[in-house]
């Protein structure tokens, strides 16, 4: 297979991450002003919903990558899309928060087997080595997912309200599915005639969680996505909070996709210069720069863009580090299940996030959850520190 239908299945990829991604993560943030004004429910009962679907989608990550070391990566990129679709069209006629609820169960299922963990593991199941910088390709293009997003649930939003601008996003994600599809079959020839896959290995997953990196790897990227899910879910709450109007806060929500793919786009250029364990701790820098920012920010109100671009682009290279640092510290035997497995904290954490963060608005407003997401950011920098020199000194041994 060519160098060319190869890097045009991986930019395939890059698309339907970048459409689902913006239906079936973004889109909440993106209308939680117009769903608490259309349906009449609180913050804490909108927020159950995506809560439960990264609840669900956590327990089974570990599995759907066991399903991807098995050979079936390419059925779930392609069919879980459209399950997501119809969750997201059935959100559009949810009459209680209690439907609301039970239809998230179902999109979760599709999010475990459509979105990054699986479709990276796919990709290092094809490519192998060269699956960092197929990986890069899809985040550096799907960073644009926010940035579709919240202009378009701004616009749909005051058109079709909350509930109805979800069912249009479902639209998006429809193609997100028909996108996957065409990638994947074109992989799958690269697959036959070059037989890159990684090999499955039996009882891979339960000697890597023997190891202190496994769960210190775990805990680092769940820290990162608490504060990362929280701001992100009521980011527009936020930015108004710190003095923004509401279409300046529009336009910062909108600047962390493109500052997510500046920082992908550093990695992708520095290449050798940057090692993974300097680019992670950077990238955690960034995160706690972003929420020192976001504070300060109620001084000075233009500083929510400082924190737009910290924030971005520190997760926007976590994003991508989390599976190589994986494959560099645990090992690429049985990546599929192994990379699953690391990923349940992060997911567990932005299930939680929404949740916590409607918790911490009660408690005492915008201020707590602004002083607990910079101590949630400087303890995974302090993580980050030492299991960095952990690995060091095992290298070194």
């Amino acid at each position: 297979m060519s160098e060319s239908r190869i890097a045009r299945a991986v930019w395939l990829l890059a698309l339907g991450q970048t459409l689902i991604y913006a239906g079936v993560y973004y889109a909440f943030p993106a209308l939680l002003p117009d769903l608490t004004a259309g349906t009449g429910w609180s913050v804490a009962e909108l927020a159950l919903g995506p809560t439960v679907g990264f609840l669900v989608m956590a327990l089974l990550t570990p599995l759907a990558g066991a399903w991807v070391d098995r050979g079936w990566g390419g059925e779930m990129l392609g069919f879980a899309p459209v399950i997501a679709a119809l969750g997201l069209l059935a959100l559009g006629f949810a009459p209680s928060p209690l439907v609301w609820a039970l239809i998230w169960v179902v999109i979760g299922v599709a999010q475990a087997c459509c979105l990054y963990e699986s479709c990276f593991a796919f990709l290092t199941r094809r490519l192998g080595l060269g699956a960092r910088a197929a990986i890069t390709k899809v985040t550096l293009v799907a960073g644009f997912s926010g940035t579709l997003a919240f202009p378009l649930g701004h616009w749909l939003g005051g058109v079709l309200g909350g509930q109805g601008a979800l069912m249009a996003f479902a639209v998006l994600v429809l193609m997100g599915g028909v996108v996957n599809a065409w990638a994947v079959r074109d992989l799958r020839r690269l697959e036959r005639a070059e037989d890159l896959r990684t090999e499955p290995g039996t009882g891979a997953l339960r000697l890597a969680m023997r190891r202190p990196a496994f769960w210190a790897l775990a805990g680092l990227f769940g820290l990162v996505w608490l504060n990362h899910g929280i701001l992100l879910t009521y980011v527009l709450m936020l930015f108004e909070d710190r003095g923004a109007s509401g279409g300046l806060a529009t336009l910062a929500a909108a600047s962390i996709g493109p500052s997510q793919v500046l920082g992908r786009l550093t990695l992708l250029v520095q290449g050798a210069r940057l090692s993974n364990a300097r680019a992670t701790l950077l990238s955690l820098l960034a995160i706690f720069a972003a929420s020192l920012a976001l504070v300060s920010a109620g001084v000075l109100p233009l500083l929510i863009f400082v924190f737009a671009a910290m924030q971005g682009a520190g997760a926007g290279l976590l994003s991508i580090l989390r599976p190589v640092l994986v494959a560099d510290i645990l090992g690429r035997r049985g990546f599929g299940a192994v990379s699953g497995a690391t990923s349940v904290a992060p997911i567990l954490a932005s299930a939680a996030a929404p949740s916590v963060g409607a918790a911490l608005l009660q408690l005492g407003g915008p201020a707590v959850v602004l002083a607990s997401c910079l101590g949630l950011a400087v303890l995974a920098l302090g993580l980050g520190f030492g299991l960095m020199r952990g690995s060091a000194r095992g290298a070194g041994a």
